[in-house]
């Protein structure tokens, strides 16, 4: 696991995937603001969001996914929980990344398969009494397509304005499944194969 350096015109987010550790520091001269050995991202296009886009009104009801994917996604969450529990609290992050990639060398998911498996595993948060938020939401989608021999695009990214970090499940051509329009706003940080600079055909 890596640390990267998300760098805008005016500031640099700093992520740790070893210890999930997320620092913002001012851009200086020379490069200062970047750590050593850090995978540098660029976000030149970084531009004001104020923290989203269209905002509804009212909470519209859940998809629905087949009653196979439902039942699955029980398991997949009470492996999430667990591996999220099993360990120091400081550990949280980078475990569930790593529980995130689990399913990088099976073959990749089809559109259909990843949208049941993320609409599962959101009917299925609906009734665990903790936070369970984005990236326990996406690496259990991620644990449930390797459980049924398919690979997750797991993604997570960081976007500006306010600074902020999404963890989200994207399809073979890289684009969000079941997320709102201002995911669009994030640039990829990490993926199953590790840092985003590494990946092909991202943009950086």
């Amino acid at each position: 696991m890596s640390v990267v350096a998300v760098v805008t015109p005016v500031s640099c987010v700093v992520i740790d995937y070893r210890t999930g550790r997320t620092q913002l520091r001012p851009v200086q001269p020379q490069g200062r603001h970047v750590p050593d050995g850090a995978v540098v991202i660029g976000h030149v296009g970084a531009s004001a969001s104020w923290g989203t886009t269209d905002v509804p009104a009212v909470l519209l009801p859940l998809p629905t996914a087949p009653w196979r994917w439902r039942l699955g996604a029980v398991p997949a969450l009470l492996l999430t929980a667990v591996w999220k529990a099993a360990g120091p609290r400081s550990g949280r992050f980078s475990r569930l990344v790593r529980l995130a990639c689990w399913g990088r060398a099976l073959s990749s998911a089809g559109e259909e398969q990843v949208r049941h498996a993320v609409r599962a595993v959101r009917w299925a948060s609906a009734v665990i009494p903790a936070r369970w938020a984005c990236l326990e939401q996406s690496t259990a989608a991620a644990v449930l397509l390797a459980a049924v021999g398919r690979r997750a695009e797991w993604r997570h990214g960081v976007a500006t304005d306010p600074v902020r970090l999404h963890a989200w499940i994207a399809d073979r051509a890289g684009r969000p499944v079941e997320e709102p329009a201002d995911t669009s706003l994030y640039v990829v940080t990490y993926t199953p194969d590790g840092p985003a600079r590494a990946m092909k055909g991202t943009a950086t």
